[in-house]
């Protein structure tokens, strides 16, 4: 049976029978498996396939493997972060570090572009070295359906097209910004997420419509050069997806760096009058409509399944009411030997989930089995502080009846955060009432991207917040304050 986005839980399943696998051949062009789309989840599951001994071909239509993440998206945001945290760094702390600069601190957006292309375009080489490194074909073109056994490939470099056939072909094609209805994206002064990454100069109004993760991470970056932000989010919380508790103290931080908010507020409209663009908007309770003006208005209402020109209308894939391609708890479509893979299919859009269905979906093609614990899915917000969770939060076990305790500690109380100078967030943990079981680890803090991996290993294994308080931390160290936070669900913690 095919299942809903809701319905899917991912869980492992019986062996599969499959059939002989196609031998490859240079002339007919038969393969094991064909990937359509070198993202994240395309590119690691063709190299898996290869690995599993899978004579296997991938079709990219960019020009550069890494998809949206490597190329517009994960990759070159992180570096804007970092380096426009380091200049805020320099301008806003040296003194109280100790350190007197002499003389003007500027920004070259230029080298700073220069500095982001550099680590784009070295991870994009790499991802093909990759491909050639495990054996996989990589062809630079658009993939469509032929038949459910045939892919056409239109050559971007304006060679012949080639058809590809296999009796396995998996689509990966990703997503794209979801356009705002009634506001033209021109990509100069009314632009996406992947506008808002190459502007040539810091704009001094930005709005941003959209308060989730892309578009606070943004609103940092120009932040931090100098521009006045302003978000803009129908809902009454920032972060999408956040535990209230930290979603909250979230906006107080950015707020105290200059960040404005309209919460519970609409855009009604939004038109670029030569250099500028004009906004009004509308307070979704009051009704009370309001003018602004910015230089540069960003649209970061979220993303959408990718499937321009993929032709799966031919071989009458089943699409949901999101646009979402339908397939079952192996990632199979309603043809079991053409699996999807990552955004274009339910759940978060994030890289890492789409790798883990990769080697999944690579191993339920070789062996009949595979496994994605989708409750186990970390989230990170790249601001400053950073912001990640896993698990559940409060919300969701009130909604769902689950008694829990809370335990949480401040950084303000950890000795690396207090010697850092870097002390704004905290820990927190949900187990479970009675057993003490990890449900959900959040925190917001520095680090957090890196530590939450600790609380997944733990929900992964089903430990207890007894079983991470009595493992030994290192000191001095931010990790620390993990483990503060565990024993505080059941005791009291030592340092605060």
């Amino acid at each position: 049976m095919l299942r809903t986005a809701t319905q899917f839980r991912g869980v492992a399943s019986r062996p599969l029978k499959y059939t002989q696998f196609l031998r490859y051949n240079s002339t007919t062009g038969k393969y094991d498996a064909v990937v359509i789309g070198g993202g994240p989840g395309g590119y690691v599951h063709a190299i898996k396939l290869a690995q599993l001994n899978l004579k296997t071909a991938c079709i990219e239509s960019r020009g550069a493997l890494g998809g949206t993440c490597l190329n517009v998206g994960c990759i070159p945001s992180k570096s804007l972060l970092n380096n426009s945290h380091l200049y805020h760094q320099i301008t806003h702390e040296a003194k109280s570090r100790g350190i007197d600069i002499n003389g003007d601190i500027n920004v070259n957006i230029a080298n700073l572009q220069a500095a982001k292309l550099k680590a784009v375009k070295g991870l994009t080489g790499g991802v093909e070295m990759l491909l050639k490194k495990n054996g996989v074909d990589y062809y630079k073109g658009h993939g469509s359906f032929v038949d459910e056994n045939t892919v056409n490939v239109k050559s971007i470099e304006g060679k012949d097209d080639v058809k590809l056939t296999a009796d396995n072909i998996t689509i990966a094609t990703g997503s794209e910004p979801t356009p705002f209805p009634g506001i033209e994206i021109d990509e100069e002064r009314i632009v996406s997420s992947t506008g808002a990454l190459e502007l040539k100069e810091v704009p001094k109004k930005l709005a941003i419509i959209g308060g989730g993760i892309i578009g606070l991470e943004m609103a940092s970056v120009w932040s931090r050069l100098g521009s006045e932000v302003t978000v803009i989010e129908f809902q009454n919380a920032i972060g999408a997806g956040m535990d209230s508790e930290v979603a909250k103290t979230t906006q107080k931080l950015l707020a105290k760096q200059g960040l404005k908010f309209k919460l519970g507020t609409k855009v009604t409209k939004g038109v670029r009058e030569g250099e500028s663009v004009k906004i009004e908007v509308e307070n979704v309770k009051s009704g009370e409509v309001e003018n602004l003006d910015a230089d540069i208005l960003l649209v970061a209402i979220g993303r959408r399944p990718y499937t321009k020109g993929l032709n799966a209308e031919a071989i009458g894939l089943e699409q949901d009411n999101k646009g979402r391609l339908v397939i079952d708890s192996q990632f199979r479509t309603k043809h079991p030997h053409i699996r999807v893979i990552g955004d274009v299919t339910f759940g978060a859009m994030l890289a890492h989930k789409a790798e883990e269905e990769g080697i999944a979906a690579a191993e339920y093609i070789k062996h009949g089995h595979g496994h994605v614990n989708y409750n186990v899915i970390p989230s990170v917000m790249y601001t400053h502080p950073e912001v990640a969770w896993v698990g559940a939060n409060e919300e969701q076990l009130k909604e769902q009846g689950i008694k829990y305790k809370v335990g949480k500690f401040p950084f303000i109380a950890n000795s690396r955060a207090k010697t850092n100078l870097d002390t704004d967030g905290f820990v927190k943990f949900l187990a479970d009432a009675e057993t003490q079981r990890v449900l959900g680890v959040h925190i917001i803090g520095p680090n957090a991207g890196e530590m939450i991996a600790e609380g997944g290993l733990a929900l992964e294994y089903g430990a207890s917040t007894e079983d991470i308080a009595r493992t030994c931390h290192a000191h001095p160290t931010l990790s620390e304050a993990f483990k503060e936070a565990a024993l505080a669900t059941f005791d009291k913690p030592i340092n605060f």
